[in-house]
């Protein structure tokens, strides 16, 4: 199974970059590799609804309530990156770290975590974050504009073959049925 240093490895190699051993090497390539690994993460988690970083939680309410507009507020989880819609929730804000809504609790979530775990990361995603770091680095450790076009290129690829394996795995999504489209059946 990848670690953190084999992604960055990867995408090193990608490069044409001598490897890290560890990303506090004290080396261009390890100190780049460790400026970008987790915001290059948890943007492509943000990104997208992967199956593999999905949670659900019960959220209590907060006993500060919004100052206009809703009538309850929920605290997101620390791990919080992206919430997923659900047939139940209607209406709804994200202010300030709190979903704000007029639903009652415990309002029932589903949502994108912040998966740190590189094990539990599906194999085209890890395919896809090593594309995105070599596109990341390429600027930095090579200057060379044929290495960034070509890495831009085989990340927009990962990035389609990561999503389409995802969508695959997953069964079709109905759509919350709204008043306005079912009047008139």
């Amino acid at each position: 199974m990848p670690s953190t240093v084999d992604i960055c490895n990867l995408a090193l190699q990608r490069l044409g970059a001598k490897p890290i051993s560890s990303l506090s090497d004290d080396s261009t390539a390890a100190r780049e590799c460790n400026r970008v690994y987790d915001h290059a993460r948890d943007s492509e988690l943000r990104s997208h609804p992967w199956n593999f970083a999905r949670k659900r939680a019960s959220l209590a309410a907060s006993s500060t309530v919004p100052a206009f507009g809703y009538d309850l507020q929920y605290p997101l989880p620390a791990d919080f990156l992206r919430l997923l819609p659900t047939a139940e929730q209607d209406d709804f804000q994200i202010e300030d770290g709190n979903i704000l809504t007029d639903d009652t609790a415990p309002l029932k979530v589903t949502y994108i975590y912040q998966q740190t775990d590189p094990n539990a990361f599906d194999q085209t995603f890890v395919d896809l974050l090593v594309s995105r770091i070599a596109m990341d680095l390429v600027e930095k450790l090579t200057q060379s504009n044929q290495k960034l076009i070509a890495a831009q290129n085989r990340y927009v690829a990962s990035q389609r073959e990561a999503r389409k394996v995802n969508a695959f795995e997953r069964t079709a999504q109905v759509p919350p049925t709204d008043s306005w489209i079912t009047a008139r059946l």
